[in-house]
């Protein structure tokens, strides 16, 4: 009996370890560096004044790939105002990433998560992740997943901000 509680003491203790890393709404958003497909770094923190989307996704997603014209529609609609959307792929390579870019037409800047060391700071657990930052670089909502109509949500939340 004293074993089987030892055990179940340990898992706890190691899922919540391993959750006491997930971020949540109302904490501050995990900065980071990474190379965009047009060979730039970019930081998070650089956008901090701005409201930011992050948009986590993969080539082999469908409904990543369905949504990624959706978001270049809402970066467009509202960049003037201090908004903008960071597409970060979760594959760790380029060839996949610039395929769907190219066949999609998306202009907002799309990073790659070579070690995927970003996706584990947001402790993705479904694809497509959208996370919303705030002008004081807060996380203000996550969305996991896309089913069409979810960009209303996003649209929603973004004008809100802005007008904070």
């Amino acid at each position: 009996m004293k074993s089987l509680v030892r055990l179940v003491l340990v898992a706890l203790t190691t899922v919540a370890a391993v959750h006491a890393h997930a971020v949540a709404i109302q904490d501050e958003a995990p900065d980071f560096t990474l190379k965009s497909l047009e060979g730039s770094n970019l930081r998070l923190e650089e956008y901090r004044g701005q409201v930011v989307l992050i948009n986590f996704w993969a080539s082999w997603c469908g409904p990543c790939r369905q949504e990624m014209p959706l978001l270049d529609r809402l970066h467009h609609r509202y960049e003037d105002t201090g908004f903008a959307v960071l597409g970060v792929n979760v594959e760790g390579e380029v060839k996949p990433a610039q395929e769907i870019v190219d066949k999609t037409n998306v202009t907002f800047p799309v990073l790659i998560d070579e070690d995927q060391k970003v996706s584990e700071m947001y402790d993705l657990e479904a694809m497509p992740s959208t996370v919303v930052v705030d002008r004081d670089g807060v996380v203000r909502y996550i969305h996991r997943g896309y089913k069409p109509g979810d960009e209303a949500k996003y649209i929603e939340i973004v004008k809100a901000l802005i007008r904070e």
